[in-house]
């Protein structure tokens, strides 16, 4: 029988797959270091651009900021001039206002048969107190106040008949209480329901 030595061939057979799987394992490194050198060039790119787009962003709004205060500027000098022309306004009503006030008041007397005793006006409630001919001539006299462009409303507080002996004759003295168009209602306070 013929004995052959198989030995050295599975010798040299597992030599080449070790030597294969090495060169197949340092093949992979080398791979995979090309890959990742060239997935961290492509990023380093990406973030040098990026950088550059940001700097460029930040010059660009700090160009914007300037605008911006000058905006910012502008209107607080726009608010100031309107508080400015609010306050003008005011005072040309008020100035104006109580002018305009007695000339309706002069208007709404009725000729001859009201006279006006007493005239005071405070934050916008202005109080009559007078002496009239008749009811007729009060109810007259409220009715005109109601139609005058500035008051708002009139409200009869008191009315007593009163006989004056020396002349023979009944006269009827009011007192009338008006808001004005200078009387601004408070704010009333909301109260918080209860649960």
């Amino acid at each position: 029988m013929i004995k052959i030595n198989l030995l050295p061939f599975r010798a040299a057979r597992k030599k080449e797959n070790i030597r294969r799987q090495i060169s197949v394992f340092v093949l992979s490194v080398v791979c995979l270091a090309l890959l990742m050198g060239f997935v961290f060039l492509n990023l380093s790119r990406t973030v040098v651009a990026l950088e550059a787009d940001m700097s460029s962003k930040k010059k660009e709004l700090a160009t914007y900021a300037k605008t911006t205060k000058k905006i910012q500027v502008l209107k607080k000098k726009i608010a100031e001039v309107r508080a400015k022309l609010n306050v003008i306004k005011e005072l040309e009503s008020k100035k104006t206002g109580p002018v305009l006030l007695l000339d309706e008041l002069s208007i709404a007397v009725p000729k001859e048969k009201l006279w006006l005793t007493a005239l005071n006006e405070r934050k916008g409630i202005l109080t009559l107190k007078g002496t009239a001919m008749d009811n007729d001539t009060v109810a007259l006299f409220m009715t005109n106040l109601e139609n005058a462009k500035h008051i708002v409303s009139v409200d009869l507080k008191t009315a007593k008949l009163n006989n004056l002996k020396k002349y023979k004759l009944n006269v009827v003295d009011f007192v009338l209480t008006c808001k004005t168009y200078a009387h601004k209602e408070k704010a009333k306070p909301k109260t918080k329901k209860k649960r």
